[in-house]
């Protein structure tokens, strides 16, 4: 016979009603009443944890751009592929079809210049990004595994191209736990939901106080994070009844750490209403510094308001921080025309190269590890001579990195001449995250959940630490 847990019914009610709403809130649900919370020796699958080793970073921001960035119109210079426009190579795979195709090449659409003391050559589709390239490290030689969006954008998040797995966000806070207990150790920043949905940002298996806090542009990002009650003094008498009620159900079942969780997680969620709202008050930010990010005074919308935003938060104590910049449609997937490019960069250019440049005079860069990416790039090639646009392209693409323990103005690895291949220094998936997580302190190998018989860890059974990229 299921024994019933005394108070039960009542202390769900008053959850519900006490923190005002905020088991509706992303992440927090999980933190209220999840059963697995997550035993840790503090009761409190939140607390700080040490690291393997020493960490060059404390906290990551990862930029996400959905739809699949065109590696060669902007990370990627190829002056053969602008020389062999027009010219057919054999391609014996196209869009996950095995065979033997004949592709014509397709020059980019857009100049590369070399930038900064570094040299490092970026295309005119990221004007302000390239003044910040002695602070990058670019990798031009990633590689998928999937031609898919969905099981691309999967895998750049959980390692996983087929099955859902905890984000690496997630993989982050439950091996860290947070710095800031009034705030949740990671938030998503994303205007519309990504292919694959909450699955970019879900715990999965890990307790789930460990998945991502959604957090969407507008005027109210978090719903609900308002009191109900009308003064703060009310909320406090309440909460304190609440308390007493959590510490009679305690007592007797003082040996039960996901009970003690599930308490201590109350303090995330009152912490929320207490700091969310002034992380989202950018009244005091000076017009110089929205001037830098593009961001007018006022706005609740954009990828500028979102680059701010994450800089708040990680000075705050957010543990990992991501910002997706678009969703699962008008997005990056450039299949009938490559100049959709133009509005989708304005965007992000200018906050993003805003947000390292905020990051780095207030010396935060210096332990931030920031990491932009997409979920694979876009063919060099095309099936019809004179396509305007461009298809989906896992065997190689570009992405960056900067910050704490990043060695700066570099490039690494190499596709082959047109872009199709990778062609020195492969950088898969699973290498990139060993690398993102090293730089936090963690050993990919050693950070493990024990699930269904198995340990499983974010880079699956493979990954090496990208060491030639580390200062």
């Amino acid at each position: 016979m299921k024994r019933q847990s005394l108070f039960d019914p009542d202390r769900r009610g008053v959850m519900r009603s006490l923190v005002g709403g905020s088991a509706l809130l992303p992440g927090i649900v999980s933190q209220l009443l999840a059963q697995e919370a997550g035993p840790t020796a503090s009761g409190d699958p939140l607390a700080p944890k040490p690291s393997h080793f020493p960490a060059k970073a404390k906290r990551v921001i990862f930029l996400h751009m959905s739809g699949g960035v065109s590696h060669v119109d902007s990370w990627d210079p190829k002056p053969k592929l602008f020389a062999d426009s027009g010219k057919t190579v054999p391609i014996d795979e196209f869009q996950g079809r095995k065979g033997d195709y004949k592709m014509f090449l397709n020059r980019p659409q857009w100049d590369f210049k070399p930038h900064g003391q570094c040299g490092t050559e970026v295309s005119a589709l990221f004007p302000h990004m390239a003044e910040c390239v002695d602070d990058l490290c670019v990798i031009r030689s990633m590689r998928s595994d999937h031609t898919n969006h969905y099981e691309a954008t999967l895998g750049i998040h959980t390692g996983s191209f087929t099955f859902a797995r905890p984000s690496i966000g997630s993989w982050l806070s439950y091996g860290l736990g947070t710095l800031n207990r009034n705030l949740p150790s990671f938030v998503v920043i994303a205007p519309q939901s990504p292919y694959a949905g909450g699955q970019v940002w879900g715990s999965d298996f890990l307790p789930g106080s460990h998945q991502g806090t959604l957090v969407v542009p507008g005027a109210n990002p978090v719903a609900n994070i308002q009191r109900r009650v009308p003064t703060s003094r009310l909320q406090e008498m309440e909460l304190g009844v609440l308390s007493g009620m959590n510490q009679r159900h305690l007592a007797p079942r003082s040996a039960d750490p996901l009970l003690a969780a599930r308490i201590k997680s109350f303090e995330t969620a009152f912490g929320m209403q207490a700091e969310m709202p002034e992380v989202f008050d950018l009244s005091q930010e000076t017009d110089a510094t929205l001037k830098l990010y593009g961001l007018e005074r006022g706005s609740t919308q954009g990828f500028a308001w979102q680059c701010l935003v994450a800089r708040r938060l990680a000075e705050r104590g957010v543990r990992f921080v991501e910002l997706i910049d678009v969703g699962s449609s008008n997005n990056w997937d450039a299949h009938g025309d490559m100049m959709t490019h133009v509005p989708l960069a304005k965007n992000v250019d200018q906050p993003i190269a805003g947000l390292l440049k905020d990051l780095k005079r207030r010396g935060m860069l210096a332990d931030t590890l920031v990491v932009w990416t997409t979920e694979f790039g876009r063919t060099p090639f095309n099936a019809a001579a004179g396509a305007r646009g461009r298809e989906h392209h896992h065997w190689v693409f570009s992405s960056w990195l900067a910050g704490a323990g990043v060695k700066p103005g570099m490039t690494y690895g190499e596709s082959d001449e047109h872009g199709i291949r990778v062609g020195r220094n492969e950088v898969h998936v699973h290498d990139f995250h060993a690398t993102i997580l090293h730089l936090m302190g963690l050993d990919h190998e050693r950070l493990t959940f024990r699930q269904t018989g198995r340990d499983y860890r974010l880079t699956d059974v493979a990954g090496k630490v990208v060491k030639p990229m580390l200062a």
